[in-house]
């Protein structure tokens, strides 16, 4: 493993509709931001991990469990219409002001309470042997999407006719963003300007360490699942 300068981003703003606080919300007895936080830090792999964030309170919660901030995040990378991207271009740029360069930045979400620093240290892995742009969690789907089918005045339709009777296991395995994270190569987004980019390859992670967390049901069905795993140990 090269030795490179490497920098975690936890992006946490600070503006959730549908979760009022929801990136300092406690989960299972500590804030869910905790969780990157610590499993960032455990990892060994990064010169740093800091929270970019619009709010003073996850910003004090933040810097408990031990990531630093630096420096706040822009009202321009706060509202609802700011990528991921620019919140990572406003990170290297900053830093670059104090002074600061990166050879890869790891962009971890705030609610990914299952990733695990082996997760992470395997990313970094297989950065260097795919020498990839990005490598990013992905889970494979639970139906095989080319069974889908489509609904139009209450009649259905298969969405893909061709594929459509065939069985389960003769379809290739199809995969999504987990929204958990991404490791990144520094030139290459500075070129690209994506987090997704053209050499992109990915961690399969199991399905049951997979939740998105953007309603309250969704909270519950991860705890759940995180208590299972917790139990399984």
């Amino acid at each position: 493993m090269e030795n490179k300068k490497r920098l975690a981003v936890i992006t946490a703003r600070g503006g959730s509709k549908r979760i009022p606080k929801k990136n300092i919300r406690e989960f299972l007895g500590k804030p869910i931001i905790s969780y990157s936080i610590e499993t960032a830090i455990g990892s060994g792999l990064f010169d740093e991990v800091m929270v970019s964030t619009d709010s003073r309170e996850i910003a004090d919660v933040a810097k408990t469990f031990g990531a630093k901030v630096p420096f706040m995040r822009s009202a321009g990378t706060a509202d609802d219409h700011a990528t991921t991207a620019d919140v990572l271009k406003e990170v290297l740029s900053e830093y670059e002001k104090l002074g600061e360069s990166f050879d890869e930045l790891c962009c971890i979400y705030p609610t990914a309470p299952f990733i695990k620093p082996e997760d992470l240290k395997k990313a970094v892995e297989l950065m260097d042997e795919k020498d990839a742009d990005t490598v990013m969690s992905v889970v494979r789907f639970s139906f095989p999407p080319r069974r889908a089918l489509l609904m139009h005045d209450g009649r259905l339709s298969a969405h893909y006719p061709e594929d459509q009777l065939k069985r389960s296991q003769d379809l290739e395995p199809e995969y999504h963003d987990c929204g958990q994270f991404y490791l990144i190569n520094v030139a290459s987004f500075k070129e690209q300007q994506a987090v997704v980019m053209k050499e992109t390859a990915g961690i399969e992670m199991e399905e049951r360490r997979v939740q998105d967390i953007d309603t309250e049901e969704d909270w519950v069905m991860a705890e759940l699942k995180y208590k299972l795993l917790e139990q399984d140990k």
